[in-house]
């Protein structure tokens, strides 16, 4: 039996001597390729991997992208900043600087040649029709004294009955005077009718921007006055209390504003319904 087992352990290990070499290297090789087919199989499932992902990668880097990127609300609030910054875009600025200093003392000195010669040539009228005085001497603001109106009318009959010598108004001139008209209203006496209204606003179309015209004078303006007291029946308040309250600029402002906007919504009517 031992003999027996002897024998077969020298065929094995003949078996073993006498085996290919070519065939231990093939063996050894397609261990390598097949180690090197697995490494290429898995760099080819990294490169799908790598392949497959790039969308999920790109719209990584779009999303963070779009995280720093400002939107646009950031970017106008960013834009605002600046501006403050910069002092520049403001309304306020931009309304101060509109018109520039060069065109504004043409403004000043035009104003300044027209309301001299007007005055000039009130002085000079012989009729006595209307006398003008400067309030504190300011040649853009001017107490308009009114020392006639129709003679036949009964608002000149008040006049008389109440010794009233004239109707004094004020006048102001704003900077860009003859091309806007001015702003006038009645200070005494307390007028009811005529087209004047409450602070002694005046009703006129040719004292809104609109019906001025800058061929229009001041003695125009005051003959045209003078006949709208009269056509609108025009007469001088007696009731007790209320015929010594004296008119108010800022009343007369709010109203002229107001009565302003209503003739432009609704138009002037010319004759006033009133006349037929």
């Amino acid at each position: 039996m031992a003999t027996l087992l002897r024998k077969i352990g020298l065929i094995r290990l003949h078996d073993r001597d006498t085996e290919d070499p070519k065939h231990h290297q093939g063996s050894l090789k397609g261990t390598k390729g097949n180690q090197k087919n697995n490494a290429n199989k898995h760099c080819q499932t990294a490169n799908e991997t790598n392949i497959l992902s790039t969308p999920e990668i790109k719209a990584r880097k779009l999303d963070q992208h779009g995280k720093d990127k400002p939107t646009g609300k950031d970017k106008q609030g960013k834009d605002a900043k600046e501006k403050q910054q910069t002092g520049g875009g403001g309304s306020k600025a931009t309304s101060a600087s509109s018109i520039p200093p060069p065109h504004r003392q043409h403004c000043t000195q035009v104003r300044t040649r027209r309301l001299m010669k007007e005055l000039q040539e009130i002085r000079r009228l012989g009729d006595n029709f209307i006398t003008v005085e400067l309030v504190e001497d300011n040649l853009f603001d001017w107490n308009v004294k009114l020392h006639q109106v129709d003679k036949d009318s009964a608002l000149w009959q008040d006049m008389k009955e109440t010794s009233t010598e004239f109707i004094l108004l004020n006048v102001t001139f704003p900077d860009n005077f003859p091309f806007s008209p001015p702003f006038m209203r009645v200070l005494t006496p307390r007028l009811e009718n005529g087209y004047v209204l409450d602070g002694g606003a005046i009703c006129m179309e040719l004292l809104t921007p609109r019906g001025w015209s800058s061929a229009y004078t001041v003695e125009a303006v005051m003959r045209q006055f003078a006949a709208s007291l009269v056509k609108g029946q025009g007469r001088i308040c007696r009731k007790p209390g209320k015929s010594k309250k004296a008119f108010s600029r800022k009343e007369a402002e709010a109203t002229f504003k107001s009565l302003v906007k209503t003739h432009e919504k609704y138009g002037w009517v010319s004759p006033p319904v009133s006349d037929g």
